[in-house]
């Protein structure tokens, strides 16, 4: 129709977390008022857990953005086209094969709706595509593979590397997709004659306005348009046009040559991984000043960030699973801290912060973490008894005497028997 919008975001990822959601709801704003989204699943459709991922994704933009999703394949005619994590070399084979290669290329030829197309996905974009599996998981040597070349119809030659900053490798160098720097310097003489490298970091977005031209960099971190011998890097807030863009892939300039960014004040987002940091720091310093309740939010804190982290579907700096890990380390130390042979009333409050943690999970139905906590807190020699008038706990174990007055003498006197795991049957 005449006059339909047309936008087209590359992200490096995160683009199912909290921290790309004012990038979609920017394109959504643009779009009518019902308009018809398409989830192209076909990146990872091998997985066994292909339902899983697209469920998730589909109630992460249904929250966040109030964005009704369909799963298919029939991209021509939909007002907005979202693809993200997964192999781009099964992606590749798959859209080649049948109308979704064509369909996706007259998009953007005809400039019309958005197209939203992250990490494996972006990297189809391009004239040439990393196959990051084949090289990295499975050691085959490094090599690109003919890409969708999407951005042919926007005058960009350029092969699209999301994952740009990725530093998951620790003591290797996973930078650029997996690829890292010698692999990298390795490939570039293989690209076709005058393309080059667009890099896209992590939780990062370029948003092109494909009628006006105009181009942002949303997100954390930075895009990078790198030639051999140089490149140029617009950090997060350069709004530019693809004009420049062209001619820095071109190397016709740098970045000091063209006029001075605009660089916006948004806020920073942080990541999981940072927001697993920032926990584990706090409950350290509030351990140390045997303050339980601080140490209790900084757990609840954690806890609450993997809540809201849980659609995500690329999982960068280890992801959910990490900051889990983390939680269920805390938690044990929350166990041990507060049944260590402390003065009564310290130990009293901590047990008592540690129940009320337990509580509030428990009213969240997030029953394995409550039963972790219980179970931590036996170990540390707290016992748990769980009434209809609420939690009570008693120590067990050696000669100490009962650390709070929950009990009454007659109850102490008697074994108790822990209650089974909230989730039993």
């Amino acid at each position: 129709m005449p006059g339909r919008p047309g936008v087209l975001v590359l992200m490096g990822s995160g683009e199912t977390s909290p921290t790309m959601v004012e990038v979609h709801r920017s394109v959504i704003r643009r779009l009518d008022d019902r308009p018809r989204a398409v989830l192209l699943d076909t990146p990872y459709a091998f997985q066994e857990n292909a339902a899983d991922i697209s469920t998730r994704a589909r109630g992460y933009f249904a929250r966040s953005v109030s964005l009704e999703v369909e799963v298919s394949d029939e991209v021509g005619g939909a007002d907005w086209v979202f693809s993200g994590p997964g192999s781009p070399t099964f992606a590749l084979e798959r859209w080649t094969a049948t109308h979704v290669a064509g369909d996706l290329r007259a998009r953007l030829r005809s400039r019309e709706g958005a197209t939203v197309l992250a990490s494996a996905a972006a990297c189809t974009a391009g004239v040439a595509a990393v196959p990051v599996y084949e090289i990295y998981k499975v050691g085959i040597a490094p090599h690109w593979r003919p890409g969708l070349d999407l951005l042919g119809a926007l005058g960009l030659k350029v092969a699209v590397v999301p994952h740009y900053d990725n530093t998951e490798g620790g003591t290797h160098d996973t930078r650029y997709c997996y690829l890292g720097e010698r692999r990298l310097a390795r490939m570039e003489p293989e690209l076709p004659p005058g393309a080059a490298v667009l890099g896209i970091d992590e939780h990062t977005a370029l948003v092109v306005d494909l009628n006006t031209e105009e181009a942002l960099v949303a997100g954390r971190g930075r895009v990078t348009i790198r030639r051999p011998g140089s490149q140029a890097v617009l950090p997060a807030g350069t709004s530019t046009n693809l004009e420049e863009i062209r001619r820095l892939t071109r190397g016709e300039m740098t970045v000091s040559d063209a006029p001075p960014p605009v660089i916006s004040s948004a806020p920073r987002q942080v990541s999981l991984g940072e927001a697993t940091r920032s926990c584990e720091e706090r409950f350290a310093v509030a351990l140390a000043r045997r303050d339980g309740a601080d140490t209790v939010r900084a757990v609840l804190d954690l806890e609450a960030e993997i809540a809201r982290w849980g659609a995500d579907t690329e999982e960068d700096e280890g992801g959910a699973e990490h900051a889990r890990e983390s939680l269920r380390l805390l938690i044990a130390k929350l166990g041990t801290r507060a049944c260590a042979p402390t003065p009564g009333d310290l130990v009293a409050s901590l047990v008592e912060s540690v129940l009320a943690l337990r509580g509030e999970l428990r009213r969240q139905g997030r029953y394995d973490v409550a039963d972790a906590l219980r179970a931590a807190l036996l170990r540390g020699g707290v016992l748990v008894a769980d009434t209809p008038d609420g939690s009570r706990w008693t120590s067990i174990g050696s000669n100490r005497p009962p650390l709070n007055g929950v009990l009454t003498p007659a109850e102490r006197s008697r074994p108790m028997t822990a209650t089974p795991p909230e989730h039993s049957p």
